[in-house]
């Protein structure tokens, strides 16, 4: 059976950062709660001119590849895993990234999961190397989502910690020794009655932009009832988490009490601390908590890779998950064994 290696990784940030206590000051939230409760102490934004998601793409790509030691002629297979919100509305980013790279040997695709997106686009990419006419692929992922959050909207407040960067994974069908961490099986779950709790309410078609839609605000990021939204999100998010986590572990041939690290999407801290509790974790030395980075959606579990890697966090052997939760609402986990 062919097995799949995450042979390189790589990430990019805009230089530009906002800190707690300047999102207190434009939110009027006070700044504990930004850094306590939210959990975030900084994060870096995209000037209005520059870093757009297929910019970050190729920085966070060239990284990988370097990672790798591959070029781009090696990849056959292109993925874009990011955020909707791109450089244009309608359009292939994963082509765009595939050509500016030269990439010229892989087709280009996309796979939107929100911020559920990395452990599932890995999912799929490994089915593919498994079983298509494909040895390498280059999953991509961008998020500058910030650019759609107004801190004047108290509904919107849980999505503060939205923070902009890009991540990019090599993986390969079968490298041996090369592998930074073999991929094994992967989870998801979708409870799809949250489907309409966090819209951007114009520029589709059912509110097409208007001069309007644009005067009025409608083309931000809102959440129609957040008190509602909670009240039913609440109760099932910890165990969605823990039920993605269990079955790609059992999928592996694993279970919790091998667990060594988990790369999770940035959440408020007490709900972080509770989920490596239940996991049977500790949230300081099997984790790394994107405080300083916020929210990259489908970003995070790579950064949160890297950032473990650089504290001395991950050992050859070490049992890894990626566990990610997307509004819609998705919620998804992969595992792999790290290799170093």
């Amino acid at each position: 059976m062919t097995t799949v290696g995450l042979t390189g990784y790589g990430r990019y940030f805009p230089e530009e950062t906002v800190s707690a206590e300047e999102i207190a000051a434009e939110s009027d939230v006070p700044e504990s709660v930004v850094r306590e409760k939210m959990g975030l102490r900084e994060k870096r934004v995209c000037p209005p001119d520059g870093d757009h998601a297929t910019d970050m793409c190729v920085a966070a790509a060239e990284g990988a590849l370097s990672d790798a030691d591959l070029e781009p002629a090696d990849v056959d297979l292109v993925v874009y895993h990011g955020s909707e919100y791109k450089d244009h509305v309608v359009w292939s980013a994963a082509a765009n990234v595939a050509e500016r790279l030269g990439a010229e040997n892989a087709y280009a695709t996309e796979s939107y999961t929100l911020c559920a997106g990395a452990p599932i686009a890995v999912r799929q990419t490994r089915a593919q190397l498994r079983a298509d006419h494909v040895d390498t692929a280059l999953l991509v992922a961008a998020s500058r989502e910030e650019d759609l959050i107004d801190y004047e909207n108290d509904r919107s407040s849980f999505m503060f910690n939205f923070g902009s960067g890009a991540s990019a994974m090599v993986l390969e069908s079968d490298p041996g020794e090369r592998s930074r961490a073999i991929v094994h099986e992967s989870a998801a779950v979708t409870d799809g009655s949250f489907s309409k709790d966090v819209i951007m309410p114009a520029g589709g078609s059912l509110e097409p932009p208007s001069e309007e839609t644009v005067s009025t605000g409608l083309h931000r990021l809102d959440v129609p009832d957040p008190d509602g939204m909670k009240e039913r999100l609440a109760p099932v998010s910890l165990p969605n988490y823990l039920e993605v986590a269990d079955t790609a572990l059992e999928r592996s041939g694993l279970c919790r009490g091998d667990l060594d690290f988990v790369a999770v999407t940035h959440m408020k801290r007490s709900f972080h601390e509770r989920l490596f509790e239940e996991l049977g974790l500790d949230p300081v030395t099997d984790g790394y908590y994107l405080d300083e980075y916020g929210h990259v959606q489908s970003a995070d579990q790579i950064i949160a890779l890297e950032e473990g890697r650089r504290e001395g966090l991950l050992e050859p052997g070490d049992v890894v998950c990626f566990l990610a939760a997307g509004t819609g609402y998705t919620w998804s986990a992969t595992a792999l064994t790290w290799q170093g």
